[in-house]
């Protein structure tokens, strides 16, 4: 049978107190939706569809590369009715499994047991919590069989005692959700359509009903407030943290090391705390990444060292490079091999060749940097007239002194080299000394003013 799935995404999420619809909220540096329809794709159905409501038409623009059917609950009328809206585009001969865009880490294996479960009749997936809270209670009969599931504010005593619990997470032929979808009604304490009242129909069908359970609770937690978003976060970056180790990597601690994107790693990687990895990254052979760096869509060689508190965005990285402490590495920066970048410089959209170093206090913005050239402390390349940027192009073997002013657009030839305190405002010859600086006086007798007594 056909797989078709179903994400019910139209939750307003009140208690996000947030203007952005709640399914897009960030886990892990992605929507909670995105998540969800991660793991829909990975089962490999013919057709994913997504009921959305609230936010409108920002929920499907945020994922424009995705094979959805995107369809819209105009009116947030319970989940029974979320379902229904979704019905007309799927096909009668499909097996439909429901998701839900706010419970983004259930796995792809505990699916995949919830859709052998369902045969020709209705899986559930439910769980058993010391405190179901409110949780829809799966009610049995003496044998055992479920008969029925009872919402929270419709339960009485006894079956609030109930542990077991309605995850939500079902699956069924399309036909049967059809036929029982139609003869939903909302005569209940909220007004609403209970995508759960179709359990007693099925039962009253003859259905064999079928449960199976998460391989973790943490797999049916939804979010509904950033208390909880928050909780997930944390769960979500200790599993990435365990499968980082469990490929060989060095994590100083564990809880201190957050995952927001894909990170792809070569073997004796080490990661101090506080190190933030978004995008997407890959690390080389025997990379080690200081505390407190934050690293964005970014390729890190083999052998680099990133030393503490730096921040690198877009950027490639050659092998046996040495960046930091406090360094920035901006968009479109290329360092080549055994380049080293020092404390309190920053780089941005230039190529620095190998062997180069920029040590200490520098700028360097849209420049060219050759070979084994090096950047005294202070040097700073002038981009910016005000209105365009403009290029420097630095020669192999050069020697900037300190506290140098490259003025663009301007090129220092090969071997050059530049005296410290310089303003470089015409290109400078190769193999030859260049300065500018006024002449140095001394004032005899001069006295420096006091305060009168």
């Amino acid at each position: 049978m056909k797989l078709e799935i179903v994400v019910l995404a139209a939750g307003k999420g009140t208690r996000m107190r947030s203007h952005q619809p709640k399914v897009l909220q960030p886990l892990g540096g992605w929507p909670l939706l995105g998540h969800v329809l991660a793991r829909a794709n990975a089962l490999d159905p013919v057709a994913v569809h997504v009921v959305y409501g609230h936010g409108g038409e920002i929920v499907p623009a945020a994922f424009p590369a995705s094979r959805v059917n995107w369809t819209l609950q105009d009116e947030q009328l319970g989940t029974g009715h979320a379902l229904a809206q979704a019905m007309p585009t799927v096909m009668d001969d499909s097996l439909v499994l429901v998701l839900y865009g706010d419970v983004p880490l259930i796995g792809e294996a505990t699916l995949r047991t919830l859709i052998a479960a369902a045969n020709d009749g209705l899986a559930l997936l439910t769980a058993e919590l010391e405190d179901a809270g409110s949780y829809g209670r799966i009610i049995r009969d003496g044998a055992g069989r479920v008969v029925r599931i009872v919402e929270r504010k419709d339960a009485t005593a006894d079956e609030l005692a109930v542990r077991e619990i309605n995850s939500g997470f079902m699956a069924a032929p399309a036909a049967r959700f059809r036929e029982w979808l139609a003869r939903l009604d909302n005569r209940n304490s909220q007004g609403e359509y209970y995508l759960t009242d179709v359990v007693a129909m099925a039962v009253a069908d003859g259905i064999t009903i079928a449960t199976t359970q998460p391989k973790s609770l943490v797999e049916i937690l939804g979010v509904n407030s950033k208390q909880e978003l928050a909780q997930l976060e944390r769960s979500h970056q200790l599993d990435k943290a365990r499968e980082l180790m469990d490929r060989g990597v060095t994590l100083r601690d564990p809880t201190r090391f957050d995952l927001r994107g894909e990170l792809s790693t070569g073997s004796d990687v080490t990661i101090d705390v506080n190190v933030i990895i978004e995008g997407d990254v890959s690390l080389g052979d025997g990379v080690s990444i200081g505390a407190n760096n934050v690293i964005r869509n970014s390729r890190i060689g083999a052998n680099v060292i990133i030393k503490e508190n730096c921040v690198i965005e877009d950027a490639d990285i050659a092998d046996g490079c040495i960046v930091g402490p406090f360094a920035r590495i901006r968009p479109e920066t290329k360092l080549a091999r055994n380049v080293h970048i020092g404390n309190f410089v920053e780089i941005k959209k230039s190529d620095v060749d190998a062997g180069s170093k920029i040590n200490h206090l520098s700028y360097v913005g849209d420049s060219t940097v050759g070979r084994d050239v090096n950047v005294g402390a202070g040097t700073i390349t002038c981009n910016y007239d005000g209105a365009n940027k403009h290029r420097t192009v630095i020669g192999d073997n050069v020697f900037i002194g300190s506290d140098t002013q490259l003025v663009a657009p301007v090129t220092v030839g090969a071997g050059a080299t530049v005296g410290a305190g310089s303003t470089i405002t015409a290109d400078v010859p190769a193999e030859e000394l260049t300065l500018s600086r006024t002449q140095q006086k001394t004032v005899a007798g001069w006295k420096r003013p006091r305060k009168k007594e």
